[in-house]
């Protein structure tokens, strides 16, 4: 049976859209435990921005999650918080078609398959599929070229960084139909230890030059808040859309007074209290992102104007 979503409940290529037209980027916020969903809508509610609330296939995995339960939390959330600013709910790294059919069929309205470590020819084939299947479910799609280095397994595999060339997008995006293109230019995922972050801004701008789709920075735990406005001021747009995950699960476990990862099961049996601290900190850190880093607080209006 099809999921009935809200109308603030939005795709991708809806929400980007909108933000490159108003020169501001869309926080991809990665809550990783179901009972953080709430931390993170409240902070876009809170600070009248839109927002994606997203989850990888290793992360459902490492947290014990599934799709169906990760998507009807999300529902809930909206409904019983009265949450009205526009929200994307995204699966982040995926490598398989079958995570994408589930989360497509629990309401996710935006996919990403991640075939990035395929030869090009395969890496096409393999997002033109899921493409393919998703648009014709009415979701969004976004994939990966080039490879972005880590400091954090949890979301990818490898620590390896091959930066995206800008010709082979333009002929990766015409080929797959994607609505978003994740890009190497120099961040990393998880929070930066030895390697400094950095973004090489000239690649940036020619891959949007030749590329008609938005332009997706994964790695944003970290990074300077004025390297990352630079990247989304860009003239004639830049990055659209900002993943951070690393930041929210540190607040998290930070107000928990504890260093190693819990399960979601863990989560969930936290007493009310330190539940309750957890969420707090979670959307203390969402809100800063907010209205610092991507600087999309208030802009959930620019959807009422008719601009998406």
């Amino acid at each position: 049976m099809a999921v009935r979503k809200p109308d603030n409940v939005v795709t991708l290529k809806q929400a980007l859209v909108v933000a490159e037209t108003n020169r501001y980027a869309t926080g991809s916020f990665s809550p990783r435990y179901t009972p953080m969903i709430a931390a993170v809508l409240e902070a876009g509610q809170r600070t009248a921005s839109p927002l994606i609330v997203q989850i990888s296939h290793k992360e459902l995995i490492r947290y014990g999650i599934t799709p169906g339960e990760f998507a009807e939390t999300f529902y809930r959330e909206i409904r019983d918080r009265r949450i009205t600013v526009p929200v994307v709910l995204h699966l982040d790294h995926t490598k398989e078609l079958g995570t994408i059919r589930d989360a497509i069929a629990a309401g996710f309205t935006s996919v990403m398959i991640d075939a990035s470590e395929k030869p090009f020819a395969e890496n096409v084939a393999i997002s033109r599929e899921a493409a393919e299947y998703a648009h014709a479910h009415g979701v969004s799609v976004e994939a990966e070229l080039g490879m972005i280095g880590t400091t954090d397994f949890v979301e990818t595999d490898k620590d390896e960084e091959l930066f995206t060339d800008p010709r082979e997008a333009a002929e990766f995006v015409r080929l797959t139909g994607v609505d978003a293109l994740a890009v190497s230019c120099g961040t990393a995922h998880g929070v930066y230890l030895v390697k400094r972050p950095r973004i090489d801004y000239e690649r940036l701008a020619a891959i949007r030059a030749l590329t008609p789709v938005h332009l997706v920075l994964h790695g944003g735990s970290g990074v300077p808040e004025e390297m990352m406005r630079k990247a989304f001021e860009l003239p004639g747009g830049g990055v659209s859309k900002v993943n951070i995950a690393t930041d929210l699960e540190l607040a998290l476990l930070g107000a928990l007074g504890r260093e190693e990862r819990m399960t979601n099961a863990e989560c969930k049996a936290l007493d009310p209290a330190s539940l309750e601290a957890g969420r707090a900190a979670v959307a203390r850190t969402v809100e800063e992102k907010i209205t610092r880093f991507v600087c999309s607080a208030g802009k959930a209006a620019c959807f009422a104007q008719g601009q998406a």
